[in-house]
């Protein structure tokens, strides 16, 4: 490997030479927002005169090196006016660019400069979707998600209904590699899923890849969402907030010395309480009588603080916190002859990630930037069963005061320590070199049970798992000729756990050839190692999620990827790529079919399987990205399967969000009225995809004494007899949701109220099926629906 390294180097720098013999001069610098003072990642900047360019990094820093003499430099950015700057390159310099915001006059329609086409990058299976319009698409009670709007791409599909979740050709949600400022997170969801962790008020830039991973990325085997929180604005300070219905969502930022240190806060918390509590004891509401108080909340804060010592000195520091709880307390009273008690459960679930991260920026010379990084992130959820009873009268009916409790407490998680260290080196226009290393110290805990009661206390369960990962890469991105480009990389990783070591490398390659200036062909290979697995059970009805590590008896899960497609730019404004996937996975988990729900313990191992899957599939995109009118078309033909050897007697089945077709339609479109201050803007989402796959039983067989009037329930033991694993699919699932926006600005800033409907139509859509026996004593399948039509109303406001 480090052979390898030094052969990579020494070719870039050879390349580079013979490329440049007349003098040359680097042209560096960072490109900025004019509003926000935000970084521009993925900003372009080329010369006119020969058309070489780059693009800025995560950080908004650029570097151009050109030949000495004239030139004339385009800054642009989707969504910014472009900058032209003309001058006579004789030396080394450094140019700071601000552009201006297009949407800073409100008469004025988004704009997007020819360099930001599709078919020009090199890179496919990539998303980018800007902030602003994800605020401008129908909001689920009126909560901006950055996750519900990934749903609506081609290749990317939703698990259950309202649920954040992401599966990504083909795999399972525990495979997308998700960064927040470059740390890991392992659930992104509030709400049992029904909202995501992402503030939209704290986040600067969002990127998703499908496909052709860059070599900088790895860990996971399906997908990777990178996300970067907002740095504070260094001019002013504003601020930003939305009140809904059940939430409210407060962003402040600004200097705390200009143009050096600034500093961003956002904070959200929802109250479904008091809601949830009045329907609770509302006369008529046929809930249980029994169900004192029922609890579901959650809340998150976003912070980061950044300092600019010099042009090449920068640090940050981001911190992440949030946590979920969904609890119900029961209170029953028992009398029987003379003895009367009262009896207190409180069942409560909580969930939340915290993360904590450092990042220093450096730049060595104007060619040569660095990041280094040390970071933590820990994921945890508690699972809790607390008893109380206290008896009031003994068999006498006399008063008593006798008090009994016990307690049970799940927890499990996931810790990371993580320090890595990356450059990015620009020796000529015609490469991009990026390489770097990192290093993960992983401490599992599978699931630890404490039972305390009047007796004493206990522990039981599956003990902690340690492991070290480490990685190293190198990618360039190479323009091969006016017409060819290509990015080639090497990513290796080794996973340490036990005795137990895993070496991995993973070849990455994208290439891009324009057929026309405004159609391309693309084409990528990837491999992707993965050595944490998330494994799912049940307890008393809750969710719960086990992270646990590669052992010495599961292997890592792999996965290579290879995709052809097509890009084409129509008319500027119009945007149309086509994609054909396979993927095939390798050791994907499952359970044995005696292992039932998940009991965590030791011998937790031994209750999997690893088998293989494939899926194959075709995706159409075609996108309108300027102009008061846009929107886009997503359409995925897709097959899923997976295969165990000791499961559905040897043969393939279709993995369970095995989707055939999914369609998304989404639009918004902007109305200025004759004073303009004032706007409205309407937006439209509609979905349709093929029912998810379910496996069903295809016999039921009662087995008892036989009454007059049938079976007596209490002396029956019920036997199923299961057909093939997800041989039923159940009905198609299709939805609208409408929003429309009133916006006005004001002396203090500008004010929105946005009013929203998730299921407009009020479709009845399949959550899943069960079983249920009728009066006659024979059984159907009856299906169930969870969510209606959801209206919401929300304010939001800015200054």
């Amino acid at each position: 490997m480090r052979i390898l390294f030094y052969f990579f180097i020494f070719y870039v720098f050879h390349t580079s030479s013979f490329a440049q013999r007349a003098p040359s001069y680097t042209i560096s610098g960072y490109m900025k927002d004019s509003l926000s003072t935000e970084n521009l990642i993925g900003a372009t900047v080329f010369n006119k005169s020969n058309l070489a360019g780059t693009t800025s990094n995560q950080y908004g820093f650029y570097s151009l090196t050109l030949p000495a003499g004239n030139v004339e430099l385009v800054y642009s950015y989707v969504g910014c006016n472009a900058q032209v700057c003309s001058f006579r390159l004789s030396r080394d310099t450094v140019i700071n660019i601000v552009l201006d915001r297009a949407l800073h006059l409100q008469e004025v329609a988004i704009t997007a400069d020819r360099t930001a086409r599709m078919q020009e990058s090199v890179q496919m299976s990539k998303i980018s979707v800007p902030v602003a319009q994800i605020k401008s698409l129908p909001a689920t009670l009126g909560i901006t998600d950055v996750m519900k709007t990934l749903q609506l791409m081609p290749g990317i599909q939703s698990g259950s209904e309202g649920s954040a979740g992401l599966h990504v050709r083909g795999g399972s949600p525990d495979q997308n590699l998700i960064l927040l400022d470059g740390v890991p997170i392992y659930n992104v969801m509030h709400l049992l899923g029904f909202v995501s962790l992402f503030n939209g008020n704290a986040i600067n830039n969002i990127e998703a890849y499908k496909g052709g991973f860059p070599a900088r990325y790895g860990g996971r085997t399906s997908s990777v969402l990178d996300i970067s929180m907002k740095e504070g604005n260094m001019q002013k300070f504003h601020g930003e907030g939305d009140i809904g219905i059940l939430w409210c969502n407060l962003t402040l930022e600004g200097p705390v010395v200009k143009d050096r240190t600034s500093f961003i806060v956002s904070g959200r918390r929802a109250y479904i309480e008091p809601v949830m509590n009045a329907m609770l004891h509302a006369e008529g509401s046929g809930i249980s009588d029994n169900i004192h108080k029922f609890g579901m909340y959650f809340y998150d804060l976003t912070a980061k603080i950044n300092h600019r010592f010099s042009y090449k000195d920068r640090i940050y520091l981001s911190a992440y916190m949030g946590n979920d709880n969904i609890y119900t307390i029961f209170d029953f009273k028992n009398e029987y002859e003379n003895v009367s008690s009262a009896n207190r459960t409180h069942i409560g679930f909580q969930w939340g990630n915290f993360m904590t991260t450092f990042r220093w920026n450096h730049i060595f010379t104007n060619r040569l930037f660095s990041n280094t990084t040390l970071s933590y992130s820990r994921y945890r959820d508690i699972f809790i069963n607390k008893e109380e009873r206290k008896l009031l009268t003994d068999v006498n009916g006399q008063p008593v005061t006798i008090n009994d409790f016990s307690d049970l407490l799940n927890n499990s998680g996931i810790n990371d320590w993580i320090g890595k260290i990356t450059f990015d080196y620009l020796p000529s226009p015609s490469h991009h070199v990026r390489f770097g290393a990192g290093a993960i110290y992983h401490t599992f805990n599978p699931g630890r049970i404490s039972i305390r009661d009047t007796t004493g206390s206990s522990n039981y369960g599956a003990s902690k798992r340690y492991a070290y990962e480490w990685s190293a890469y190198i990618e360039d991105d190479i323009r091969l000729t006016e017409r060819m480009r290509t990015n080639v990389g090497l990513h290796w990783s080794v996973f340490n756990v036990g005795n137990k070591f895993y070496n991995t490398l993973q070849p990455r390659i994208s290439a891009r050839y324009l057929i026309t200036p405004y159609l391309s062909a693309k084409a990528s290979y990837s491999r992707m190692a993965q050595y944490v697995h998330m494994i799912s059970g049940t307890y008393n009805g809750f969710p719960k999620d086990f992270w646990v590590p590669a052992t010495e008896l599961l292997r890592p899960q792999k996965s290579d990827l290879i995709a052809l497609g097509f890009a084409h730019n129509y008319k500027k404004d119009y945007e149309l790529s086509l994609e054909g996937y396979y993927k095939l996975l390798t050791d994907v988990l499952d359970f044995k079919t005696s292992a039932g729900l998940l009991s965590m313990d030791n011998l937790w191992e031994h209750k999997l399987l690893q088998g293989t899957g494939k899926s194959y599939g075709m995706e159409l995109f075609a996108q309108k990205k300027t102009g008061e009118f846009t929107g886009w078309i997503g359409y995925t033909l897709s097959w899923t399967d997976r295969h165990f050897d000791e499961l559905n007697g040897g043969k393939r089945f279709p993995y369970k969000y095995d989707r055939r077709h999914d369609l998304n339609i989404a639009f918004m479109q902007r109305f200025f009225r004759s004073n303009i201050w004032k706007k409205t803007e309407l937006s439209a989402v509609w979905v349709f995809g093929s029912g998810h796959c379910m496996t069903l039983p295809v016999g039921i067989v009662d087995i008892g004494h036989p009454l007059i009037h049938g079976f007596d329930p209490r002396n029956t033991r019920q036997y199923r007899e299961y057909g093939d694993i997800n041989g039923y699919r159940l009905a198609p699932y299709h939805r609208l949701d409408l929003s429309i926006a009133f916006v006005k600005e004001k002396k203090w800033g500008e004010r929105r109220w946005i009013w929203s409907a998730y299921n407009a139509y009020n479709r009845k859509n399949p959550y899943y099926v069960r079983t249920e026996r009728t009066i006659g004593g024979r059984y159907r399948f009856m299906q169930v629906s969870l969510f209606p039509m959801i209206p919401s109303v929300s304010y939001q406001f800015k200054f």
